[in-house]
């Protein structure tokens, strides 16, 4: 499993080298929040700014799309401990697949994985990360939608864990639904 992160972390990140020749005006603008399923009483906010790397594909069906997602958020535990609070910020590189041809409408699926530096490794009383640094992958599965295609909301299925590079590695999953404005 290492192995297989590792690899799709490599390749999502050089799929994302023609973004250092993109400007700094950003793409779009997201809200998101979720809940753990691995830590029944954390919950989770983020907002972030989105770059479009690249196009890697454009056809009359399919589109492939590469963007980053600069993110800034907080994760909010409540156990017997008391209540702890951590910033989350967030870099992760992301990749688009995007069905054409419903007009305004556009489904689509996407993986990403990236780096998540946080302000404590205290999440829970019984639930404790080794490090700041963790990776952030995740799935999801979205709609753009209304004139021109600015609207997006999406679900996704996020990990956090750090790579086993020091023990011990809890890692911990959030289900989110995310609301984006596209400029």
């Amino acid at each position: 499993m290492k192995l297989i992160t590792a690899v799709l972390f490599a390749a999502t990140c050089s799929l994302s080298l023609p973004a250092l020749a993109v400007d700094f005006v950003p793409d779009s603008v997201s809200i998101e929040g979720g809940a753990s399923d691995s830590s029944p009483t954390v919950g989770m906010w983020r907002v972030g700014v989105q770059w479009e790397a690249f196009k890697w594909f454009e056809g009359r069906s399919w589109t492939l799309v590469n963007y980053i997602d600069l993110s800034i958020g907080s994760w909010h535990a409540e156990d017997a401990g008391g209540s702890h609070d951590i910033g989350d910020i967030g870099l992760t590189p992301t990749l688009r697949l995007q069905k054409n041809g419903f007009g305004n409408f556009i489904p689509y699926a996407e993986i990403g994985i990236g780096f998540h530096g946080l302000t404590s490794t205290n999440i829970t009383q019984h639930r404790q990360f080794s490090t700041n640094f963790q990776f952030g992958d995740h799935v999801g599965a979205g709609l753009r939608f209304g004139e021109g295609s600015k609207y997006d909301l999406s679900y996704r299925y996020q990990h956090l864990s750090n790579l086993s590079i020091e023990s011990p590695n809890p890692g911990i999953n959030f289900h989110q639904l995310r609301l984006q404005y596209h400029f």
